[in-house]
């Protein structure tokens, strides 16, 4: 059986041959074979009669056990510093995007931005299926699985100018590291949609309502920037935990293969599940050119911190992996270079403000970038005493030493030859793959602080 098909929404029956009593995901693999988990364990009729009770209590079940999953950090749709994304106006048309989660549950909501568009977006249907897609671009979804969301009830609503919108919670059982096609179809739209930029997976768009198509790819047009979408939670059967990783295109995952899941945050949830920390989920909140001190591209650090961050379902642990594009970009563009001691006082407000809520939040050291386009000896020099400051002032909570995963030793200020990109800014697959293996899982076994 396909990891697809290893999750069937509407499955009632099944479990033959194992114990009718849940025991936990790791019994029943052993006991009934991986090939039976989705069938055994988020199917079976205890599950769904959970989950419906959860439904029914107040506020769809406790606030504790609801994670985010997955997660794309809105943009403007025309930056005002480089253009990034290509200005899409949706109107009469679907577009399916394909995202992979990184944690499972039994119920499941959407996030939906029209959080940088100044004109109301009329949204006709929504739905979420599992994808066909598994490492490659697919359009199609798996049968039987399709569901149509609502939003405050109703199927067809309006999206606010500058707002977001969360669905209504949906019984929908699906294993973490799963993949789900989300169809959204725009009835009608005035301006640009909200988008995030570098998605680094292909999305389908096609003329008219087909979100419960079985397949949108032929006469599609394709993208691979996100738009409309910005979050999937899922609802854990035990209480769970979200890690924000916020960060610039190193987080986004620029330059890693589209369509692979191949940025670091989709491998450090693949270590997170395959260790036993499944009720850990990730939440990848990196806008490729982005800085902590100004605009470009995206919003700046501190002020997205808010709401990518602090406003997370479940979150209690941030990363930070900012500070590239602020040492760089004045190569490119007018204005003085910020100081080590500038980015420094950024990074102790994003802190205090972590700790005024009782998160835990954890310092990435820079990676290289000499051979970079935007490279001076001047911003070597301030990468070099951030890391410094980063590993020895323990101001966070944990450092994450990207800086020494990735490097060459025989030339500390360049990328490992087999983990650099070719830009001499950006990590390949492997050097994403790295990264996430340098990181020590036991940062996310403390507890959040009290608050």
């Amino acid at each position: 059986m396909s990891r697809h098909e290893a999750a069937v929404p509407d499955a009632r029956q099944g479990g033959a041959g194992c114990e009718e009593a849940p025991r936990g995901l790791a019994h029943l693999r052993r006991r009934c074979g991986l090939a039976l988990v989705g069938a055994a364990i988020l199917a079976l009729p205890w599950s769904v009669a959970r989950a419906e009770e959860l439904l029914a209590g107040s506020n769809a079940a406790n606030a504790s056990h609801w994670v985010e999953a997955w997660g794309a950090s809105p943009q403007q749709p025309i930056d005002p510093i480089i253009p990034t994304a290509t200005p899409l106006t949706l109107n009469n048309q679907t577009i399916r995007e394909v995202a992979r989660v990184s944690a499972g549950g039994i119920l499941l909501r959407l996030r939906l931005t029209n959080e940088y568009t100044d004109a109301q977006t009329t949204v006709g249907e929504v739905h979420v299926a599992l994808s066909q897609a598994n490492g490659h671009a697919s359009g199609a979804i798996v049968p039987g699985t399709d569901r149509v969301l609502t939003f405050g009830g109703e199927k067809s609503f309006t999206l606010a100018p500058n707002a977001p919108a969360l669905s209504d919670p949906i019984i929908f059982p699906v294993l973490p590291l799963s993949s789900l096609a989300v169809s959204i179809y725009v009835s009608n739209a005035t301006a640009p949609t909200t988008p995030h930029s570098l998605g680094v997976q292909t999305a389908y768009i096609v003329s008219g309502d087909q979100t419960a198509a079985a397949d949108v790819t032929t006469g599609a047009t394709t993208t691979t920037s996100r738009y409309l979408l910005s979050g999937i939670d899922v609802y854990e059967l035990s209480p769970g935990g979200t890690i924000v990783t916020l960060g610039d295109s190193i987080t986004d995952g620029y330059a890693s293969t589209v369509d692979a899941d191949h940025r670091w945050p989709d491998f450090l949830a693949q270590r997170l599940q395959s260790s036993g920390l499944r009720n850990l989920a990730v939440a990848d909140e990196g806008i490729s050119g982005n800085r902590v001190l100004a605009e470009g591209i995206g919003p700046n650090v501190q002020s997205r911190f808010d709401r990518d961050v602090l406003s997370r379902p479940g979150v209690r642990y941030v990363t930070v992996l900012e500070g590239i594009n602020d040492i760089g970009f004045p190569a490119f563009f007018p204005g003085p270079a910020p100081t080590s001691e500038q980015l420094i006082q950024a990074y102790q407000q994003l802190i205090g403000r972590a700790h005024e809520l009782g998160l835990r939040i954890f310092g990435c050291t820079l990676t290289p970038f000499q051979g970079a386009a935007y490279y001076t000896t001047a911003g070597e020099a301030t990468r070099e005493a951030v890391n410094a400051w980063i590993r020895t002032s323990g101001a966070y909570d944990g450092v994450i030493d990207f800086d020494a995963a990735t490097r060459d030793p025989s030339n500390p200020q360049r990328y490992l030859p087999a983990y650099d990109s070719g830009d001499h800014l950006h990590p390949n697959d492997a050097g994403y793959a790295a990264m996430a293996n340098a990181i020590n899982l036991a940062l996310f076994i403390l507890p959040p602080y009290p608050h």
